[in-house]
């Protein structure tokens, strides 16, 4: 203790003149760095809303064209004498209402050429008890029905006013745009115009401007949620947004609100034609986590500290031991890390020791590259060998399948089945380490489907969604056919029939493929993403799903591979992820 507090004397200057040094850094750093993070915040803030200001008036400017054409449509049956006639009139002979059925037919087809580029229904009611509906399967309510509605009620309550009304009681919510028809001359209400559109469709005004933590709410005058990309918050009411949208028509910008317990950023919008305000909502902390990483910038001043304090340390003392240098240098090395090396300087010996630990490291990393290719080796090898493991079963039945065809006389959908059979084997038995195109691909697995067809009838049918741009594309062999193939044969046991869709599509440098099904369905094991493969073996080639799995991350790295999601009798999406390859790149296989 007594040599310790000698030797802390003895270098007394040098101990205060470093950790004054080291505070100062530290806390010039910690304000600089708060700083930094609290301006790009409030510059992100500012930026972002007078971007989704913009974005607003044009969702604006969507609804506000929507609304003219439905008030040009529900004004021209206000107009017309023949819808009035039809709706007003007493009961008359057959002739007649024939008639007047069918002018009124023409009439509501020249009022509905107003919301033509809608996809909606527009229904007229009269006193009388007479109706019409351009569609009557778009909103499949019965007159009696409507007639005791709430939002009949409602209309009769305000008959001057085009309401826009939600109604839930239908298979998928509808936007019901309703008015009373009233006799000019007497303001005695004579029927109700209805025009309905789903929400599916409404929402359409403004789905394409939603992302995660970006969301639109459409709130009528009472604070009912119309419309809106979260499914779960249509139909709920909140005078809390309803007030802040108020608030906000009386100033310019946005505000910041704390909602369903997470910080928001609101924008709203009013839209005096709906009576209806258009509210944006960006989750503050999610919007930004993705634009400002506050852990690079933390970590990158610590970087900077660190290297600050280096400086320091070695100017303030240049006469520290080379080996105690060489030893803090092995000791802060972080764990895992061997790509940092360490400095050759000092002594001899020190020079000696730095020179043995980075030969070490040398030879380390040689023998983890070779170790790795060793194992890519083995892997590509046990895909080969099951790749030319074609089951015998499957050929056996597929030729026995074609020997009657041919005996029975079918012999052109016998020689199209051996066509297939051997476009299928040519691709099976090639070389494991090509990738083909996707439309190779996707050739191949029409080859498989129609052999399976063939086989078994066609109670699974199969559709192909792919994106024009991704045809060209590479991917490597049998990387699909797994998954058809566990489809055909153990999603459909307990269904009879159902479908498969194959969708293949390219999102920024990432090629997504997804195989749906709407079989049986299986329970996946919490924690565990892939099926237990004991159950899932193959009966064509033997790569199974775990293969492809494996071999998707051996080849392309750890953010690339294979998701399930699946419940019984629900069906289940199986989603490929692969890096997008645009030639043939056998170096990768």
């Amino acid at each position: 203790m007594g040599r310790i507090l000698e030797k802390f004397n003895y270098h007394g200057l040098f101990f205060k003149m470093f950790l004054v040094m080291v505070a100062s850094i530290v806390a010039v750093s910690i304000i600089i760095t708060y700083s930094t993070i609290h301006m790009s915040e409030r510059l992100f803030l500012d930026t972002f809303s007078i971007t989704n200001s913009k974005v607003i008036q044009q969702v604006k400017s969507n609804f506000e064209t929507f609304s003219n054409s439905a008030a040009a449509a529900a004004n021209e049956v206000q107009q017309s004498g023949t819808i009035k006639n039809y709706l007003s009139k007493d009961d008359t002979t057959s002739l007649e209402m024939s008639k007047d059925y069918y002018n009124t037919h023409v009439q509501m087809d020249r009022a509905h050429l107003n919301v033509d580029d809608y996809e909606l229904s527009i229904m007229i009611t009269g006193m009388n008890g007479r109706s019409f509906s351009t569609d009557r399967n778009y909103w499949m309510i019965d007159e009696e029905t409507l007639a005791a509605h709430e939002i009949t009620r409602k209309m009769y309550a305000e008959p001057k006013k085009l309401l826009y009304q939600l109604e839930q009681e239908s298979a998928s919510p509808m936007i019901v745009i309703t008015k009373s028809l009233i006799e000019r001359t007497t303001d005695s209400i004579y029927g109700a115009f209805y025009l309905s559109i789903k929400e599916s469709e409404f929402k359409k005004f403004y789905s394409s401007f939603t992302s995660e933590g970006n969301d639109i709410l459409v709130i009528n005058s009472s604070g009912q949620i119309l419309s809106s990309n979260r499914p779960e918050m249509i139909g709920s009411t909140s005078a809390f947004l309803l007030k802040q949208a108020e608030a906000l028509e009386e100033q310019d910008g946005y505000k910041e609100i704390a909602w369903m317990e997470t910080n928001q950023i609101m924008l709203a919008e009013y839209l005096p034609a709906l009576d209806m305000h258009i509210v944006n909502l960006i989750d503050k902390e999610s919007v930004l986590d993705n634009l400002i990483n506050t852990k690079t910038i933390v970590f990158s001043s610590f970087v900077i500290v660190l290297i600050a304090v280096s400086i320091v340390f070695l100017i303030s003392r240049r006469m520290t031991k080379s080996l105690s240098r060489l030893v803090k240098q092995i000791s802060s090395l972080p764990k895992k890390n061997f790509d940092q090396y360490v400095t050759v300087t000092g002594s001899y010996e020190t020079k000696q020791l730095a020179y043995a630990f980075n030969d070490m490291l040398d030879e380390l990393h040689n023998y983890v590259e070779e170790l790795v290719q060793t194992q890519k080796k083995q892997r590509n090898a046990e895909l080969a060998a099951l790749q030319r493991q074609i089951n015998p079963h499957f050929l056996y039945n597929t030729l026995t399948s074609v020997k009657i065809m041919v005996q029975q006389g079918h012999k052109e959908k016998a020689g199209n089945t051996v066509n297939a059979l051997i476009s299928l084997l040519q691709h099976a038995t090639g070389n494991v380490h090509e990738t083909i195109t996707i439309e190779e691909e996707i050739e191949n697995l029409k080859s498989y489907v129609f052999i399976n067809q063939v086989r078994y009838g066609e109670r699974i049918q199969v559709s192909y969604f792919i994106a024009p741009d991704c045809s060209s594309l590479h991917v490597p062999k049998l990387i699909i056919q797994p998954f058809i193939e566990n489809a055909f044969f153990h999603a459909f046991n307990q269904k009879s029939e159902g479908f498969i869709h194959i969708i293949i599509l390219k999102e920024e440098d990432t090629l997504i493929c997804e195989i749906i099904d709407n079989g049986d369905g299986m329970q996946i094991k919490s924690g565990h993403f892939l099926p237990d493969s004991r159950r899932n073996r193959q009966l064509f080639s033997g790569i199974g799903v775990r293969n492809v799995h494996e071999r998707i991350k051996l080849l392309y790295g750890e953010k690339y591979g294979v998701h399930i999601s699946s419940n019984p009798g629900a069906g289940t999406h199986i989603r490929l992820v692969l890096p997008v390859i645009r030639s043939g790149n056998n170096s990768k296989i």
